[in-house]
């Protein structure tokens, strides 16, 4: 859980370089959240339309809360493998874009140093 607090802390911190872990443990716990809320929605009826989709209240409002954050630590992750966190924007690519962003975020970081910062993995690089 603490991988989920850290990006949390980190909220509008784009610069410096996230372990794939730290990544892909937010992910985890975002997505059981948003399956929570979205059956508390279904439940309780907390239901909108917008442009045709019924949406649920509360996730709707937690994906607008994690936006910034999950943004900083897909630039931070990115940066581990030693690319600018623009790559981000090869998401907009149909399929093949996004195909090749999940591979950048699968891939190995960087080991020791690179333009980023110092490596996450070290003891020293922690926040």
């Amino acid at each position: 859980m603490h991988w989920y607090i850290d990006v949390l802390r980190k909220y509008t911190v784009f610069s410096g370089r996230a372990r794939r872990k730290e990544f892909w443990m937010f992910f985890l716990f975002s997505a059981l959240i948003t399956i929570f809320l979205a059956v508390i929605d279904e439940f309780m009826g907390w239901k909108f339309e917008l442009s045709g989709d019924n949406l649920g209240f509360l996730s709707t409002l937690y994906y607008i809360a994690v936006i910034i954050p999950y943004l900083a630590v897909i630039f931070r992750r990115l940066h581990d493998t030693d690319r600018s966190g623009w790559w981000f924007l090869i998401a907009f690519i149909p399929i093949v874009g996004v195909i090749i962003l999940l591979v950048f975020l699968i891939l190995d970081g960087t080991k020791g140093e690179n333009r980023f910062g110092p490596d996450p993995k070290t003891a020293t690089a922690r926040w």
